[in-house]
């Protein structure tokens, strides 16, 4: 919504396919992500892997038949400190 409000429709649309695009790499590829999150936040099995040109994280955990997206997250966030907050909720 927030692109779609503030940048446009193209801008929007950009950041759908960019998460298509992650989407399909991850299916594809799925230790690919960084572990780096899984050690801050104890939780082993958790990666995340950036968008292509927009500032955003895919946080996933690998299954052994699929995979499982946790959150979409902007980048610049506290991410640890977002995540346990919104986990007590």
């Amino acid at each position: 919504m927030y692109y779609l409000k503030s940048a446009g429709e193209k801008v929007a649309l950009g950041f759908i396919d960019a998460l298509e695009r992650a989407y399909t790499h991850l299916a594809r590829h799925p230790a690919t992500g960084s572990p780096r999150y899984a050690h801050q936040l104890q939780l082993p099995s958790l990666r995340a892997w950036p968008l292509t040109r927009y500032p955003y994280l895919v946080f996933y955990t690998e299954r052994s038949d699929h995979i499982d997206v946790w959150r979409v997250l902007h980048s610049q966030r506290d991410i640890p400190a977002w995540i346990d907050a919104t986990d007590n909720l």
